[in-house]
């Protein structure tokens, strides 16, 4: 998990200074990460298939390995398409095969339904990756460059990935033969709400630093601002692991988006809080996955549990793609991310509303 997110979301803070240093346009870097996104979405069923069939570690790996050459192969590329491709497909594809949807099978099969605490310790490793890789590279781009600082980022992914393949237990083999995936249609309001919180998460993530550099922040400044939301989630998640042993993740997952609720106000009408709204929206930003997949998976059977999951996370991540590419259209029109901000507001409040319990009629009595 920290060699994935912190790849895949560190290249949010590369968006400025390759702008600078390759030629490529701030538009074409934004339809770049919603293509890979949506790459990384439309890949969710045959990830899922693929987790059922060779397992999790199997799938674990050879993405982490495609996601780190993303890296190696941007810092080569001369054009803007190659860049865009690079990105999309390396990256898109990687990221589908190394993020929460092979984590959460692997733990969902560990551990059943009591898999909620796991997923938050592992969620914690998102976090780390956000906090380490994007000041990595800040600390990298002036002393070597950008295409160095790509290179070095993805050999490390490499010689991580090499351990691991060596630690890693073997793939814990399920119980059942599997089939077809189960439906998920009776849990809709979350996979609603799960989608919109990743149109949400993405554009801020990735967007927050650009838009901090067009405020007058430095490039480093700016990169580090992915840092500190790491930070403040890495500690929510952590807290969350006690919490989730007494507290039901409907009850904790509402608390998260009105934490987040406050910073994308504060994103809109205070420009000058951006320290603030990365340390709010940090807190409720990676934390809501793992309670959202602790609602989604319960009482799936193991060995279908990749194809059950995948639409959750065809949902989130074609969501995300979504996302991104309205805030470009936004952006380019008013060269500002505030109006994309504005639209993450209702955004947040319709995903409140959509995993608040449902009221039952009480029977009239005559």
């Amino acid at each position: 998990m920290t060699v994935s997110f912190g790849l895949n979301f560190t290249m949010g803070v590369f968006f400025a200074p390759t702008a600078a240093s390759y030629g490529v346009s701030a538009t074409a870097l934004a339809v770049a990460a919603a293509l890979g996104t949506a790459v990384t979405g439309l890949a969710q069923q045959g990830i899922g298939r693929l987790l059922d069939r060779f397992g999790p570690k199997k799938v674990l790996i050879g993405g982490l390995s495609l996601i780190s050459a993303s890296y190696l192969v941007l810092a080569v590329v001369t054009q803007t398409w190659q860049f865009v491709a690079a990105y999309m497909v390396l990256g898109g594809l990687g990221f589908a095969s190394a993020s929460t949807l092979t984590v959460t099978t692997l733990l969902g099969r560990a551990h059943g339904a009591q898999a909620g605490p796991a997923m938050a310790r592992a969620a914690i490793g998102i976090n780390l990756g956000q906090l380490v890789t994007p000041w990595a590279a800040t600390a990298l781009f002036e002393p070597i460059g950008v295409r160095a600082t790509f290179a070095l980022l993805g050999a490390v992914g490499l010689a991580v990935t090499a351990v691991l393949w060596l630690l890693l237990p073997d793939d814990q083999q399920a119980n059942t033969v599997p089939g077809a995936g189960e439906s998920l249609a009776d849990r809709w309001k979350v996979l609603v709400a799960f989608g919109l919180h990743s149109a949400t998460l993405y554009v801020v993530v990735l967007m927050l630093p650009e838009h901090a550099v067009e405020l007058g922040w430095s490039i480093t400044g700016a990169g580090r601002l992915v840092a500190v939301a790491a930070l403040a989630a890495g500690l929510t998640s952590a807290a969350l692991v006690p919490l989730l042993r007494r507290h039901r993740p409907e009850d904790l997952l509402r608390i998260l988006f009105v934490v987040r609720l406050a910073a994308l106000l504060l994103a809109v009408f205070v420009p000058g809080s951006l320290v603030l709204v990365a340390v709010l929206f940090g807190i409720a930003s990676f934390p809501v996955i793992p309670l959202t997949m602790a609602i989604v998976s319960r009482g799936l059977d193991p060995a279908r549990m990749g194809r059950s999951l995948a639409p959750a996370w065809v949902i989130h991540q074609l969501s995300a793609a979504a996302g991104l590419g309205v805030a470009a259209v936004i952006h380019a029109l008013t060269d500002s991310y505030r109006g994309y901000f504005a639209l993450t507001v209702v955004f947040t409040v319709a995903a409140a509303v959509l995993v608040a319990p449902v009221r039952r009629r009480e029977p009239v009595t005559v």
